[in-house]
């Protein structure tokens, strides 16, 4: 996985001379700076690891960064340094000097605002200031990044890869539930995450680099390194491409054009998706989303209010045409004299029979969360029991395959 960057003895090592030149624009260097602290680890030992690796080859300069987890490779066009170099400099100091250095400027000024960098000096027009070097010997260097075998529109995948970022877990006891796991098959790249109570499941087309792929490829990437990085994405055109290694030394790895982040898997595996997702069911209801969530904020706000956090919403019949969704909140007494607000629905499939005491209660977080995932003026629940032991599939169309998306709910068992 990792390779030093070189194996002389400690004591042999001579202190290495920071050497990268470079002449760039201010606002390209500090995109450049923000893309690469995705590889910058907060505590790390040696500190040197704390460091971005600047080097500088005919009209480009490469930044480095690496965690142990994730390496960041960011390339820039700059003007033509006076040689070959390298120079490893704290990461954080540079960052806060070059946001330092354009103090008082206006921000058009500052992002077209010349900036070189002479082994260790960093200098604007103004000011020349010198940057903390770091022990080139004990940084370790990144490893190489996995060609592409498929590329995906970025637009595309940053859609369906927030759909499945909610459901990942964040409890750091389950590691394996707290990744997004990427599945590479035919012509089709495969996202999936969960935390036992939601099941987010999304699919996205891809175009083969070089031939098809004959069997597929699996990695399961912390969610923690996808969530930030869905950020930077929204702003970018081209294609996303994906490269997966699954022997020893596992590794994924998404290209952005001049940008590559390659990330150390996690171990395990999630369930698979086949056995958990129904394709029969009793009821089929579709709803309006937009109500659906307003109503839904309403009950997670009115349950805030009451001091009852952790009571569940329920949807049930108002009429044979809609649903309502109100909290459940208080005693029965109150719960029965509670009205919910109407959310314009319509039986497609089955009886509303199949709904326990007329009731589907789910999480409001997470009923939320589902809501928000989905784009279509409206949803369908797919329900098949309505106790707690079966999970409620929504889809974006009335399929319960889903249209390339599918998220199951696990419904809150009521008190009898």
């Amino acid at each position: 996985m990792t390779e030093q960057v070189t194996s002389q003895p400690s004591a042999e090592k001579k202190p290495v001379e920071p050497t990268a030149h470079f002449v760039g624009m201010h606002a390209k260097i500090i995109e450049a700076l923000r893309i690469a602290e995705f590889g910058v680890p907060t505590q790390a030992q040696p500190i040197s690891q704390r460091g971005v690796l600047l080097e500088t080859s005919r009209n480009r300069l490469t930044l480095s960064t690496f965690d142990f987890w994730t390496a960041v490779s960011v390339t820039v066009p700059v003007e033509t340094p006076v040689a070959k170099g390298y120079s490893l400099l704290e990461f954080s100091e540079m960052k806060k000097t070059l946001a330092a250095m354009v103090a008082g400027e206006t921000k058009a000024v500052a992002s077209q605002t010349p900036v070189s960098l002479a082994g260790d000096l960093l200098a604007t027009e103004h000011i020349t200031l010198p940057i903390t070097t770091l022990d080139i010997h004990e940084f370790t260097h990144p490893p190489e990044p996995v060609p592409a075998m498929v590329t995906v529109d970025a637009q595309t995948f940053l859609t369906q890869l927030n759909r499945v970022l909610p459901a990942a877990g964040r409890d750091e006891t389950l590691p394996t539930l707290t990744g997004v796991q990427m599945t590479l098959q035919g012509e089709t790249l495969t996202m999936a995450a969960t935390d036992r109570y939601r099941f987010a499941v999304a699919e996205a087309p891809t175009t083969a680099t070089v031939t098809p792929l004959d069997n597929p490829v699996t990695t399961l990437i912390p969610s923690e390194v996808l969530a930030p990085l869905a950020k930077r994405l929204k702003t970018y055109e081209g294609p996303v491409g994906i490269g997966i290694i699954e022997d020893d030394a596992a590794r994924t790895t998404l290209s952005m054009g001049d940008t590559t982040i390659t990330m150390r898997p996690l171990e395990g595996r999630l369930p698979n998706p086949t056995t958990l997702f129904p394709t029969e069911c009793g009821l089929s209801v579709q709803i309006d989303r937009a109500t659906a969530a307003r109503a839904a904020k309403k009950c997670q706000a009115l349950i805030k209010a009451k001091g009852e956090g952790g009571a569940p919403v329920s949807f049930g019949w108002e009429t044979d045409e809609n649903f309502t969704l109100a909290p459940r909140l208080g005693t029965t007494d109150d719960q029965s004299r509670t009205k919910g607000m109407t959310v314009p629905s319509a039986i497609i499939h089955g009886s509303a029979d199949v709904l326990e005491n007329g009731l589907l209660a789910l999480n409001p977080v997470f009923l939320l969360d589902a809501l928000g995932t989905f784009t279509s003026d409206t949803i369908t629940l797919h329900i098949r029991r309505a106790d707690g032991l079966k999970p409620v599939l929504l889809t974006q169309g009335p399929d319960m395959a889903g249209e390339g998306y599918r998220h199951l709910l696990m419904p809150v068992r009521l008190a009898s």
